[in-house]
This record gives C-alpha cells, sequence and structure tokens, in this order.
C-alpha cells in the first residue's frame, strides 16, 4: 500500500489540490494556501519528501498514488506546479475516480528534446549523492527543485545517511518522461488554465500558446511563479470559484 504525506486544512467546497513539482515537496505551496479560504490538500508526491517511493515513475502511477491518497471523493479543483500540473490534467481524464472541476497547470514543461530525456533518464538511473554536510545537501535541494535563491530547503527534503546527508527524492523519479499535452488537454474533463511566468526557461510562453491560445504569462516571474508571487497565482485560481 502506498504511503503518501498528505497535508490538510481549511474548509470550503471545492477543496484545492495543490501538487507540487518533480525534486521540491509540499512546503512550495505554504504562502498560497494561506490565502486560500477553503479546504486545502496538500501531497508530497511518492518519492519526495516522507512519502515512499513507487516502484515504477509515470504520470499514471503517480496520479493513480495521489487519488488513492485521497480522504474522500468531493468534487476538486487540483492546481499543479511542472511535473505536478501534467498530474493536475491526468486526474481530470475520469480515468482515477476522481470529480476535478478545474486544473490550473503552471510551468508544465511541454517541448523535449532527446537531449532532455536522456539527461533525465541518466539522472534516473544514479543511486542518490551522499554529501558530506547538511548545507550541500540542501543547495543540492533547492538547485534540483528550481528554489535557489527564492526559498530556503524543506528539512522534509533531506536525509542523513551514512556519511552525510542525501537529497529525500527518489532519483527514479527523473525517469518519468514527456507528457503528451495534446492528448491530456483532449481527454481533460473540465476547465483548463495553462500558464508560466514570463522567464520561464522550462515552459515558455509562446510554446504553452501553441497549445492554447488564452494561455496565461504571468509577468516577471520565473518557473515557481507560486513561490515567487502566490497572489498572482491566487487570482488565476479564482477563475474556477476559489
Amino acid at each position: 500500500m502506498d504511503t503518501l504525506n498528505m497535508r490538510t486544512g481549511g474548509q470550503g467546497e471545492p477543496a484545492v489540490l495543490l501538487l507540487h513539482g518533480l525534486g521540491a515537496t509540499g512546503t512550495v505551496w505554504a504562502h498560497l494556501s494561506v490565502q486560500l479560504d477553503r479546504r486545502v490538500l496538500v501531497p508530497d508526491l511518492p518519492g519526495h519528501g516522507p512519502s515512499a517511493p513507487l516502484p515504477h515513475y509515470s504520470f499514471e502511477t503517480l496520479a493513480s498514488a495521489v487519488s488513492r491518497a485521497l480522504p474522500d471523493r468531493r468534487p476538486l479543483v487540483v492546481a499543479g506546479h511542472s511535473l505536478g500540473g501534467v498530474l493536475a490534467l491526468e486526474l481530470a481524464s475520469g480515468r482515477y475516480d476522481v470529480e476535478v472541476q478545474g486544473v490550473l497547470a503552471l510551468g508544465v514543461k511541454v517541448e523535449w528534446t532527446q537531449d532532455d530525456l536522456g539527461r533525465a533518464a541518466t539522472f534516473a538511473a544514479k543511486p542518490s549523492r551522499v554529501f558530506e554536510t547538511r548545507v550541500d545537501a540542501e543547495q543540492a535541494y533547492l538547485k534540483v527543485s528550481g528554489l535557489l535563491g527564492i526559498a530556503p530547503a524543506d528539512p522534509a527534503g533531506l536525509r542523513e545517511t551514512e556519511g552525510g546527508w542525501r537529497l529525500a527524492m527518489d532519483p527514479a523519479a527523473f525517469g518519468v518522461g514527456a507528457p503528451d499535452m495534446p492528448a491530456l488537454l483532449a481527454a481533460a474533463r473540465c476547465p483548463v488554465v495553462l500558464a508560466a511566468g514570463e522567464n520561464d526557461p522550462m515552459s515558455r510562453p509562446d510554446q504553452l500558446r501553441a497549445l492554447d491560445p488564452d494561455a496565461v504569462t504571468l509577468a516577471g516571474l520565473g518557473h515557481n511563479a507560486h513561490v515567487e508571487d502566490p497572489a498572482a497565482v491566487r487570482a488565476l485560481l479564482k477563475r474556477f470559484g476559489v
């Protein structure tokens, strides 16, 4: 049985499910969560933070694990960042026994080269690196999650181990692959907002507009827009009545 760490709080329906990106933990949503005047569900994805790893990582296995960890089947609005945005779209397909009323997919990387996929596969095949000091491990966590310079390291993202410290993240999660965004968007059974920071190098606004002419560009923000300016992302969620 999967063990998924899930933070819950607040009241009001529909609840908002917040899904973090690859390498991060649910703490990236802390400042946005307090702005939401309703029930909030914030998991650490499988193989991240204290959540158990999976035998195999794909968008389907990750979405299934999130679905199984939900405390009930009440309707949800789902906001996801990067990998979490792909999972939000997966959950909106109707294949996971989850009623999704709206999806905000933020900073999703939609164009992948063979070099991109090759690097990800190389990372996935390597064992966790052991760092001599916690400070070194914290810096590695912040680089992997894209949070360097904009947020502190989450202690739950680190593990003390023989010889030093390592990241809590299961490296095999890097092997999740590239999403088929046109198919995911076509399968979604609810309204979807695609958005990215103006300065996001991984999810360029022009790439998103090729998928959806109404995709939103968040002025002056980068890849982790929800951390840099939670209020800007909060404004997008209001489109779904939350």
